[in-house]
């Protein structure tokens, strides 16, 4: 079945940073754009950053352009999210999906927390 496992969240001080990963299965992972996107508390979800199937274009959130770096490794069907310059308002639970959410409803991961707090 198709599975997206999200990793790496975790308490940071605000500026520092966190690495998440999302490890994908059950689908031709390399043929899908994808996307990282996030709920806050008491918040929709809001879209963060995407890239495309091959990895050579990326787009993102003007809240968190210049802060965070999408990438992927097709060949370990994993998507990434590089997070610097963490600030409070980062603070939610983050999803890795396809760009179009385009996968059944019940592809989408746990999630994993991201705590920006001093």
């Amino acid at each position: 079945e198709v599975q997206l496992v999200e990793s790496g969240g975790g308490l940071v001080q605000p500026g520092g940073s966190l690495r998440l990963s999302c490890a994908a299965s059950g689908f031709t992972f390399s043929s899908y754009a994808m996307s990282w996107v996030r709920q806050a508390p008491g918040k929709g979800l809001e879209w963060v950053s995407g890239i495309n199937s091959g990895g050579g274009s990326t787009s993102y959130a003007d809240s968190v352009k210049g802060r965070f770096t999408i990438n992927r490794d097709n060949a370990k069907n994993t998507l990434y999210l590089q997070m610097n310059s963490l600030k409070p308002e980062d603070t939610a639970v983050y999803y890795c999906n396809t760009f179009r959410s385009d996968l059944p409803d019940n592809a989408w991961g746990p999630g994993t927390q991201v705590t920006v707090s001093s």
